[in-house]
């Protein structure tokens, strides 16, 4: 055994669990565990602007790969309640992501102490576990639980509270012998998936809807493969998005509300079984659950026991993980084809291919100020198959859900549930501090955009590179489509005349993001123009390539433009005629029109 302090021992049980970076702010409470950090070298700090800000880039981080679990520091009081949001959207789209951060002396916790608060309770019902260490020697062993916690079952987040007497202890501790825990994972079994397999031989028009389950599980090629074997098409989750290429025969769209394809939508309601796999059945996926489920039969596969019946009630359940679940699903309808005993659902796949043919959505449109459509359009031309796209919330997360293509799987990372604004800036910072090379394309409306704007100046510094695309068309653009519903536009403009505008900035559009940006030591171009759009972009990858720092692309809107969406799947108001065969069609859809 090895005599150290407390927090000397919390860094080496990062370094056990496979940690190399974090993300934080130094403060007080926490400087212990920074001098631990400091002291071995081994994990790369990226100090953030904002607390939030840190927790977002710790679930970009933990998103962008396979195994990868973000870490966010902050120190007591305020620091911890910034990460909340963080913790939040963590813990609503199955995220893992360890917070930790410093507490007042054991002896003044009630003492209404300078930045003391019981934040273990603030956190508890965001975070899969949230605890305060009152034993130095518990703190080895609170760590490898968070570990074991954060993997096991449904993913979610931990909050980690030291004092800072605590964090100065020396305790006895032994890291050659240290070992991670082994996560759970709850498995099918042969009869439950032979079972619902049997449902789907009963089928007509079946389903697979695919969740981010698949993408937890990295099992997207058992999903492709499954789908392959048994000829059913596909239809991803938001969260799911990537689980089965774009542009694959049996990839069927998106279903819902919002974030929906109309051929995705069309294809739901002629199905008569979908077997969901890894998926929550979220509102707006589902719409109303009575115009969802009429007509179709359901089998339900989720790691989590309580998700199964949590939003409706399926025919047969199975709480399992959904690799475990998607290998004996391969295994066994491999058998039974080579056995002649699964149907053949070819005619219906044709058919779902037919409505993905022919129901699009109008992209191309050549006034100025801009429509938001043409933007999609111009980005399929330019971004290949290995960009990965990161957005939040908003209509231009909507329409970059409507129009864009996404063709593997955390190509798309997107805070599903919560939605926080601001999201994107620092979650694309965390993407990139986890894959030097993967193509990075944030996506944000002029909100989303302002709202943690001061994170940029974290790329500048730490030299994340990557293209942030802007729509600006200077309002609440999501909040004043809803506000139709009440007859009114109130407090949704964020237009005014900003006297401090540099010269070619768009008048009455307030905020100069282009001079925001560059002051933040970032690179930024503004497009007024169809016509600017190719040149912009090759000049935003030469400077991203230059100085590796992200580069803005603004590009001004007309201020109002209504996106598709409705009260329910079968009542989406569509605001643009079909497209014209070949005309105005996105490249990887206009294959299927030969």
């Amino acid at each position: 055994m090895t005599k150290m302090r407390a927090v000397d021992a919390a860094v080496r049980i990062l370094e056990k669990e496979g940690i190399d970076c974090a993300f934080g702010v130094p403060g007080a409470a926490i400087n212990p565990f920074y001098s631990a950090l400091k002291a071995r070298g081994t994990v790369r700090h990226i100090l953030a602007r904002h607390v939030e800000g840190a927790s977002h880039m710790a679930e970009g981080y933990t998103r962008a790969e396979h195994g990868n679990i973000g870490v966010c520091i902050g120190t007591s009081g305020p620091a911890g309640t910034d990460m909340i949001t963080g913790l939040y959207s963590a813990s609503a789209d199955s995220i893992p992501i360890l917070c930790i951060t410093g507490q007042a002396p054991r002896a003044r916790l009630d003492k209404e102490d300078f930045q003391a608060v019981d934040i273990a309770s603030i956190a508890k019902p965001v975070t899969k576990w949230a605890v305060t260490v009152m034993e130095p020697g518990l703190v080895p062993y609170v760590f490898q639980k968070a570990f074991h916690i954060m993997r096991s079952g449904r993913p979610g987040p931990v909050l980690i509270d030291l004092p800072i007497d605590v964090q100065l202890a020396e305790i006895e501790f032994d890291p050659d012998t240290y070992e991670p825990l082994e996560a759970y994972k709850p498995a099918a079994m042969r009869a439950q998936v032979e079972k619902a397999l049997t449902m789907l031989n009963q089928a007509d028009r079946p389903l697979i809807v695919a969740g981010g389950g698949i993408i937890n599980a990295d099992a997207s090629d058992l999903l492709v493969e499954f789908a392959e074997i048994a000829g059913v098409p596909v239809i991803p989750t938001l969260m799911g998005w990537g689980t089965i290429p774009d542009d694959h025969p049996l990839m069927a769209g998106m279903c819902g509300l919002q974030t929906s394809h109309r051929y995705g939508n069309a294809t739901m309601l002629a199905s008569d079984f979908v077997l969901g796999i890894g998926n929550r059945w979220a509102n707006r996926h589902t719409g109303n659950v009575s115009t969802y489920t009429e007509g179709r039969k359901f089998v339900h596969v989720d790691i989590e026991p309580t998700q199964i019946g949590r939003v409706f009630s399926p025919d047969f359940g199975i709480v399992s993980d959904a690799g475990k679940a998607l290998k004996l699903f391969l295994d066994v309808a491999t058998e039974w084809k080579a056995a002649g005993k699964l149907r053949d659902w070819s005619a219906w796949a044709e058919e779902c291919r037919g409505r993905k043919r022919t129901m699009l959505r109008k992209t191309h449109f050549d006034q100025t100020p801009l429509k938001p459509q043409r933007v999609y359009e111009e980005m399929n031309k330019v971004f290949g198959r290995e960009t990965c796209y990161v957005t939040t919330i908003g209509l231009s997360q909507i329409a970059g859900a409507q129009f864009l293509h996404v063709y593997k799987p955390r190509n798309w990372i997107n805070c599903g549930q919560a939605g926080p604004l601001g999201w994107t800036l620092p979650a694309a910072l965390g993407v990139r501090a986890a894959d030097p090379d993967r193509p990075i394309v944030a996506l944000s409306g002029d909100y989303d955009f302002q709202f943690m704007i001061e994170e940029l100046a974290v790329g500048a510094q730490h030299k994340l590179p990557y293209l942030h695309v802007v729509v600006n068309n200077s309002y609440l653009g999501l909040i004043r489509q809803a506000q139709r519903g009440f007859d009114m536009d109130f407090e949704v403009s964020l237009a005014f005349d900003n006297i401090n505008a540099s010269g070619d900035a768009e008048k009455g559009y307030g905020v100069d993001h282009v001079a925001v940006a560059e002051g933040l030591g970032c690179k930024a171009i503004r497009v007024r123009s169809p016509n600017q759009f190719a040149e912009a972009f090759q000049e935003a990858q030469a400077l991203m390539d230059e100085h590796r720092v992200p580069v803005v692309i603004e590009f001004i809107l007309e201020r109002v433009t209504n996106v598709a969406m409705g009260p329910d799947i079968n009542a989406v108001v569509e605001f643009e005629d079909l497209a014209e065969r070949n005309e105005d069609v996105p490249t990887a859809v206009a294959a299927y029109l030969d």
